[in-house]
């Protein structure tokens, strides 16, 4: 088989792909957070919050498909989002690691490595997934408000519904894991 008719066979999938990637990297950057409690913030000084510096972070080995968990985003879209159980961590300094991954409706699949910090509301990535199952470290690591939206609703729904529903972690990495299959957290206080 030649290379180059290989590259130029499914030109929608990689479009569907890049453009996936690009939305996800522009949620990245995303600032500000509204939780739909009366707490609000808004892009500018107020959206990178000072927090303390990470310890040097280890990466996980890369995710096999037994381990991913799906969970409901309650958004208009196509993906699927798993968290992988065996990245899955409780910092005592109430931080939760972990690897998602999301799957596009053509199976393009997107792995990040990121972290949520309940008490702040904020959320960091460390590093994206290449192909080839390695990770490619994230350049200009800082911590981000978590956002309501559409785009992002994944790590709004990580952080209301399944991690820190009361704006502190609930439990350890298996009470987490639990929550994920259960499609929420006991003790989660959903809004109307």
């Amino acid at each position: 088989m030649n290379p180059a008719t290989t590259h130029n066979r499914c030109p929608g999938k990689r479009l569907l792909f890049l453009t996936t990637l690009c939305l996800t990297l522009i949620g990245v950057s995303s600032t500000g957070w509204s939780d739909n409690r009366g707490g609000t913030s808004s892009a500018g000084a107020e959206s990178e919050a000072v927090s303390a510096p990470d310890s040097e972070v280890v990466l996980p080995p890369f995710p096999k498909a037994g381990n991913l968990i799906p969970f409901a985003v309650s958004a208009p879209t196509n993906n699927q989002f798993f968290i992988d159980s065996e990245s899955l961590t409780v910092d005592s300094d109430d931080l939760i690691r972990y690897i998602l991954v999301i799957t596009s409706s053509s199976g393009a699949q997107n792995v990040f490595y990121e972290a949520i910090r309940c008490s702040t509301g904020e959320r960091q990535l460390y590093a994206t997934g290449r192909t080839d199952g390695t990770w490619a470290p994230a350049r200009g690591k800082h911590w981000t408000k978590i956002r309501e939206n559409s785009l992002n609703r994944h790590h709004a729904a990580l952080y209301l519904e399944y991690f820190c529903p009361v704006g502190i972690v609930i439990g350890d990495a298996d009470n987490l894991r639990r929550a994920l299959r259960r499609g929420g957290h006991a003790g989660n206080f959903r809004r109307p």
